[in-house]
């Protein structure tokens, strides 16, 4: 079938959308001006796509979330995907994953024996994982680790970035910037809980989990301090940074 030029137009018109989108979710929240320099658009016409992205509820605008201390002036304007625009990736699977949790708890006698069988199906589903991280890391050495483990998260589809952490506190953010057991996990915490404790290991530190995506943030953020991210060492910490409530 051969388009019309008002047809190739709008099959154009999608694919920038779509590009809009994507975007958000390889990035996080993100400002207009942010998103018209990663793709080499004007802002008038990225906030044209959002305005349509907005109205099919695949994106939303939230106030810019600051860590440490506030500048002056009002926080910029950040747009998020929402869980339709989340969906509309890669989380087709999530209702089986719930129903296969759900029955893990049940078949335990549920309560806390229930929840501590979850908490050991998510260790166990992030052990193979944790050792690709694991080698990824030590063949990046002691300066590269934290920038190896987002590489090798954002493989396995969490659209990872590491960064110097802003605000007083030395140290690096690891930013998922997608998350593809968010539904899940809003009912099942204990994703993300061994997800921390394997960060913590990898690193041999305490780390700190400042927001996720399935507790409604834009991005799943976890703080390392300064030290793990020059240390050499994989070793086991003692405890782990726990999801936030």
């Amino acid at each position: 079938m051969i388009e019309t030029p008002q047809g190739e137009l709008a099959t154009g018109e999608r694919s920038t959308r779509n590009r809009v989108a994507r975007s958000i979710l390889d990035h996080g929240p993100s400002t207009v001006a942010d998103l018209a320099q990663r793709l080499g658009l004007t802002q008038a016409a990225v906030r044209r796509h959002l305005d349509t992205l907005v109205a099919d509820d695949v994106v939303a605008a939230r106030e810019q979330r600051v860590y440490g201390a506030r500048t002056r002036g009002r926080p910029a304007k950040v747009f998020a995907l929402t869980d339709c625009g989340r969906d509309a990736f890669d989380q087709s699977y999530d209702s089986l994953a719930v129903d296969a949790m759900r029955w893990i708890a049940q078949a335990a006698g549920g309560g806390e024996q229930g929840e501590a069988a979850v908490s050991a199906f998510a260790r166990a589903r992030l052990a193979v994982q944790a050792e690709t991280y694991r080698q990824a890391m030590d063949a990046a050495g002691p300066d590269g680790r934290t920038e190896a483990l987002a590489r090798a998260l954002t493989a396995d589809g969490y659209a990872a970035t590491a960064k110097s952490a802003p605000g007083p506190r030395s140290g690096e953010q690891l930013c998922q910037h997608h998350c593809p057991v968010a539904h899940a996990a809003e009912q099942f915490p204990q994703l993300c809980e061994a997800e921390t404790e394997v960060f913590s290991r990898l690193l041999g530190t305490h780390v700190q989990r400042l927001a996720t995506i399935a507790h409604g943030d834009g991005v799943c953020t976890t703080f390392i301090p300064r030290s793990a991210a020059q240390t050499t060492s994989s070793t086991s910490a003692r405890t782990a940074g726990r999801n936030p409530a």
